[in-house]
């Protein structure tokens, strides 16, 4: 979100932290809900038993209670903040992860795709709480990337916890396809996350070169690396590999493009 605010404002200001909390606010109260939709399954699965609902240190309806007063005030505030459309932004965020991602999520093992909205609106919702037009060309770049980054970022996640996905009965893509399928799709993925970051500077979103620079050496970096899906047979520990730097690769990204709008670069 402070991310969407930065590249439509061109500076950090004080408009800033309301809307923050806001959608801060609101993502906590999505995260509680999850956690409640999803309290069976957690409890079968090694990385998700100690959750507060299925440790026991919380009661389902006590959580419910928590989730409204997070999603209450998150809402105020971000109306407060940024106005309808980025509270708009916000719930329908909310609504397609908790009502729409959660329950598919159960039923196929490709749900990851259009579960991946829920990466692309936070920085929208930004956008508009720093003043920009939603349906402007630069935040549909940037949105685009998120939505494809999201994919293999969950994607890896799921394969690197694959056993524990399938002692908890959830669908998983190694039921689809055999190691070495996945580590060409999931490479697939990266390259198209690091192709559509290079065509952000081509949306007019860029004051420096030197930062396309960086974007450029950066995607090369991840690439390169990512190579090891494809070059090895035992894949488990490269897709361990693979997930954290993807993510580092989404930081690097966004520090690069958040420096462009902050600073002067000659």
């Amino acid at each position: 979100m402070l991310f969407g605010f930065i590249s439509a404002a061109g500076e950090l200001n004080l408009r800033a932290i309301v809307p923050t909390i806001g959608i801060l606010l609101l993502a906590c109260g999505s995260a509680v809900i999850n956690h409640y939709q999803e309290r069976e399954t957690d409890a079968l699965m090694n990385r998700t038993k100690n959750r507060p609902i299925p440790s026991g240190r919380i009661n389902p309806a006590d959580a419910l209670k928590i989730a409204l007063l997070l999603l209450t005030a998150g809402s105020v505030m971000l109306y407060i903040g940024a106005g309808w459309l980025a509270l708009g932004l916000g719930l329908l965020n909310l609504i397609w992860y908790n009502a729409i991602y959660t329950p598919f999520k159960k039923k196929n093992p490709l749900a990851i795709i259009p579960g991946s909205l829920v990466g692309a609106i936070p920085p929208a919702v930004g956008w508009v709480a720093g003043g920009g037009y939603i349906f402007s060309p630069q935040i549909l770049i940037i949105s685009t990337f998120f939505f494809i980054w999201q994919i293999p970022h969950f994607w890896l996640l799921l394969l690197v916890f694959d056993n524990d996905y399938r002692k908890a009965g959830f669908p998983t893509l190694t039921q689809i396809f055999n190691p070495d399928q996945l580590a060409r799709i999931t490479f697939i993925w990266i390259a198209a996350t690091v192709v559509t970051c290079l065509f952000i500077p081509l949306f007019g979103t860029l004051q420096s070169q030197f930062i396309g620079y960086g974007l450029f050496i950066a995607g090369i970096w991840l690439v390169w690396n990512s190579f090891k899906l494809v070059r090895f047979t035992e894949k488990r520990i490269y897709f361990k590999i693979a997930f954290r730097e993807i993510n580092i690769f989404a930081v690097l990204v966004v520090i690069l493009l958040s420096l462009d709008k902050l600073l002067v670069i000659f």
